[in-house]
C-alpha cells in the first residue's frame, strides 16, 4: 500500500489476489502521475460498513481516512478479482469520479495472466482505467 501524497490526482483501490497487477500499473504510472496512491483493501465488506456506520454517527470513516489526501474531485479507480460493485461505491465517500474494474462474467479457463485479461482486470487495463478516470476528473 502506498498512501497518496497530499493533493494527488489519482488513486488505486485493489482488493484481491489482483495486487501484483495493480502494483505494476502503480510503478508503470508514476513518472505520469507523481504521488498517485496505491490503497489494499483487505475487507471491502468491513470497510462499507464502518463507512455507513461512521456516517450515521456523523464520524469519520476509515475509507473517508484513507481517501482525504487526494485532491477534490481525484480520479479513482478500484479493481478486484470480485464484481465491480465491491469497491465502486468508494467512489461515493468523497464524490471521486470512478472507473471500477472487476469480474462480470464466468466460465472462461485459462491461465490467470489470459483470464485477468479477458476479465479487464490487468496491469494494462488499469493503466487504461486510469486514463479514462483521469478524463473523468478534468471534467
Amino acid at each position: 500500500m502506498r498512501e497518496p501524497e497530499p493533493g494527488a490526482e489519482l488513486a488505486i483501490a485493489y482488493c484481491g489476489a489482483v495486487a501484483p497487477e495493480a502494483l505494476a500499473a502503480h510503478q508503470e504510472m508514476a513518472e505520469d502521475i507523481p504521488g498517485a496512491g496505491l490503497l489494499a483493501i483487505t475487507s471491502p465488506d468491513r470497510l462499507h460498513r464502518d463507512w455507513r456506520e461512521a456516517c450515521a454517527r456523523g464520524e469519520t470513516s476509515v475509507a473517508e481516512r484513507l481517501l482525504a489526501r487526494l485532491r477534490l474531485g481525484a480520479a479513482l479507480v478500484t479493481v478486484g478479482d470480485c464484481h465491480p460493485a465491491t469497491l465502486s461505491w468508494l467512489g461515493a465517500v468523497a464524490h471521486n469520479p470512478i472507473v471500477p474494474l472487476g469480474v462480470e462474467r464466468f466460465g472462461q479457463s485459462g491461465d490467470i495472466p489470459d483470464l485477468y485479461h479477458a476479465y479487464g482486470i490487468d496491469a494494462g487495463a488499469i493503466l487504461d482505467a486510469a486514463a479514462r478516470a483521469c478524463l473523468l476528473a478534468l471534467g
